[in-house]
Formats: C-alpha cells, structure tokens, sequence
C-alpha cells in the first residue's frame, strides 16, 4: 500500500513538473512568435465546430491606442505598476463577493486573465487557481507588459468564437482594430466581462453605463509604449 501510495504521488509530481515545463517552453517562444491559438480557443473549438474561430493575429503598434486605454481602464487600472498580482484589488473584491454573498467582482488583472486564456480553463477551483498563479509568475518575468497587453488583445474572447482584437473589430464595426474610436474601443472593452450576452444585447443599459466609465477614465490609463 505504501509503495502504491508513493508510485501515485511520484507519478502526480511529474504531471506537475511536465505542465510547468511545457508552460515554460510556451513563453519561451511566445516572447517573439505570435500566438495562434490558446487553451480557451481549443476549448471553443471542439466544444463547437459548427462555425470557425474567428482570430487574427496584429502586432502592438497595428492596435488602436484607444482599446488598449480603454482595456487598462476597464480590466486593470494598475496594470503597469503591478508584478502580475493587485493584491489590493483582491482584497476589494473577496470583500464585495462577501457583502453580496455571491461573485460580483473579480480581482485578476491583466497578466492572471491572459495565462488563464493561453494554458487554463474557465472553471473555478483552487486547482486552477494555483496554476494560473504559477504561469502568471513566469509570465511577468519573462514578458515585458508591451508583451503581456499585446498577446492579451490578441486572443481575448469578444463574444461567440470571436478573438482578438482584430476579428472583433472586424465583426462589430468592420474596420481594422487600428482605427478604433474612442467609442468603439470603450464598447469592445465594456463587452470583456460577458461577452457572449453583449455580443447579442448590445443596447443593456449596463453595457452602456460601463462605456461610459470606461470612456472617463481612459484618459488616466498608462499603457507600455
């Protein structure tokens, strides 16, 4: 039973050690390769094939300023000043969810939200929690934030089979993502929290309260240049 026992936990470490390596090996070559494809893409795909991914690939200086302004301010205000992790929005957001006895709020910035698209899975669990953190840790270190925010724009869900910042521009407003208005960009930044329900209720009154903030604060937000 014993040598079961440690023939089991042996066999687990090396699953873990395998998963970091091949998350290591994936930075590595995304620091100059484009990403085609990530683990939320997969997952979208062989969930449904009836209809293609929608993604193409445009490098940072191809992207509007305004999305990434608009992005900073609606998914990460800190995103420049952090290490990967707002340890202080978290706290903000555990004691949201608390008072309201439900998730409300979430605290992931940009960095933790990209190493979930590019390795993970949606589905919440201390599992996947510790992972993301494990990622997000090597990613920080071995991306700068230009890279960090240009992967993220490159293969964020805008809605149904929809990624990037790209394929959401042509599909929303058919035009390139390096043209974006100011308000254009702030609607695909404000759809970022549930994009497959605003994909289709693009008149919600709360979509529409998000743009809004999301325009008031773009002029404070910093991007890399």
């Amino acid at each position: 039973m014993k040598a079961f026992i440690v023939r089991v936990l042996l066999i687990l470490v090396s699953l873990f050690l395998l998963v970091q390596i091949w998350i290591f090996a994936s930075l590595a070559w995304w620091r100059t390769h484009p990403v085609d494809t990530t683990m939320f893409m997969r997952i979208a795909y062989y969930s449904d094939r009836s209809q293609p991914i929608q993604h193409e690939w445009l490098d940072y200086d191809q992207i509007s300023d305004n999305l990434k302004k608009a992005v900073v301010a609606a998914e990460d205000g800190k995103f420049l000043q952090h290490k990967g992790f707002d340890w202080a929005g978290m706290q903000f957001a555990l004691e949201r969810n608390k008072d309201k006895g439900k998730v409300v709020a979430g605290g992931s910035t940009i960095s933790q939200q990209l190493a979930k698209n590019l390795f993970l899975y949606n589905k919440r669990s201390f599992i996947r929690k510790g992972e993301e953190a494990i990622a997000t840790w090597m990613m920080e270190r071995m991306w700068s934030k230009q890279r960090i925010l240009e992967v993220y724009l490159n293969s964020v869900e805008f809605g149904n089979h929809i990624y990037g910042a790209e394929a959401a521009a042509r599909y929303y407003f058919g035009k390139s993502a390096k043209s974006l208005t100011r308000e254009q960009a702030s609607f695909l930044a404000a759809i970022l929290t549930n994009p497959k329900y605003y994909q289709n209720n693009r008149n919600d009154r709360r979509l529409n309260y998000k743009k809004r903030m999301i325009q008031k604060y773009m002029r404070y937000s910093h991007i890399p240049n």
